[in-house]
């Protein structure tokens, strides 16, 4: 499932909503909801908070007609130009955060002028669109041609930070500096790019020394840019890495993502193992948690 989330206010929520009125959605609403809109091919929420949360298999589309609306393409269009410009940058990027299996693993790639051109003709592109298996290959690729840190936070660490910070967002955060601060101990720079996932604060308040002397940018859909692109191909190339390990060490499958499949597999492993255990499998926070017996 993807996702995609932006604050948004009162007057844009009401555009939004008029738009998926078009889209025959359907209205109800959640818990600290102000409504929420289903179809088939996906569900939005506009929270209390002024927060909009779409979940879907394919939501580019949506995703882009919300950006129209909300005027964010042209700001995407004046980034993108501003990136021709930059001789050396670093792009961070996560993979795991949506599966309940797994780890959360967070990326980052030091692109420059050489290695961008290498990486593009590669064929490197956002991780969603290429197979695990074109995926492992490309690592090693962009592992051989650029500076770069994989910042994997298994899932018993995982659910200790998350106790620590009681916040999915920050604990991105987190991992998102401490990938960037670990490419600066190598190579510094002065600019980084990271998907938007929240407050662009929070990445900075993260950051360290030489992390706070950079400029960092976030935005939707960041994967766009190639840099980007590369960090979610090692960040998705690890975690596929490390749940063939996982699934070696306890014999077991673990599904990705949250499905019924993920449900029954995770019963399984507490039936053979014991649910206390899952903390070594699993993000405990997730709602799945509550089906295990």
């Amino acid at each position: 499932m993807n996702t995609y989330s932006q604050k948004i206010t009162a007057l844009q929520a009401g555009k939004i909503k008029t738009f998926f009125e078009a889209d025959n959605a359907s209205f109800d609403t959640v818990q600290y909801s102000v409504w929420r809109a289903k179809t088939t091919n996906y569900q939005a929420v506009y929270y209390t908070s002024g927060k909009l949360l779409i979940q879907g298999k394919s939501i580019d589309d949506i995703a882009t007609e919300i950006d129209k609306i909300l005027g964010i393409k042209s700001q995407l269009e004046q980034n993108s130009l501003i990136e021709i410009n930059k001789e050396k940058y670093i792009g961070t990027d996560e993979s795991g955060k949506g599966d309940f299996f797994g780890p959360l693993v967070i990326a980052g790639v030091q692109a420059d002028n050489s290695c961008k051109q290498k990486f593009i003709d590669l064929g490197i592109k956002d991780s969603k669109k290429l197979d695990d298996k074109k995926i492992l290959i490309l690592a090693n690729q962009i592992k051989a041609n650029s500076v770069h840190s994989v910042v994997v936070i298994t899932p018993a660490k995982y659910n200790e930070l998350y106790i620590k910070f009681n916040n999915l967002n920050k604990l991105l955060a987190w991992g998102h500096a401490r990938a960037i601060e670990n490419i600066l101990e190598k190579s510094p720079c002065n600019y980084a790019l990271a998907d938007k996932f929240g407050d662009e604060s929070l990445i900075k308040n993260a950051l360290m020394q030489k992390g706070r002397n950079i400029i960092l940018n976030q935005m939707v859909r960041a994967e766009a840019d190639i840099a980007v692109a590369a960090a979610s191909v090692l960040a998705r190339a690890e975690f596929v890495k490390r749940m063939a390990e996982m699934e070696a060490k306890y014999e077991l499958s673990f599904p990705k993502g949250v499905s019924s499949q993920v449900i029954e597999q995770a019963q399984k492993f507490s039936d053979t193992y014991s649910k206390a255990r899952l903390n070594e499998v699993a993000k405990l926070h997730f709602k799945t948690i509550k089906e295990i017996k």
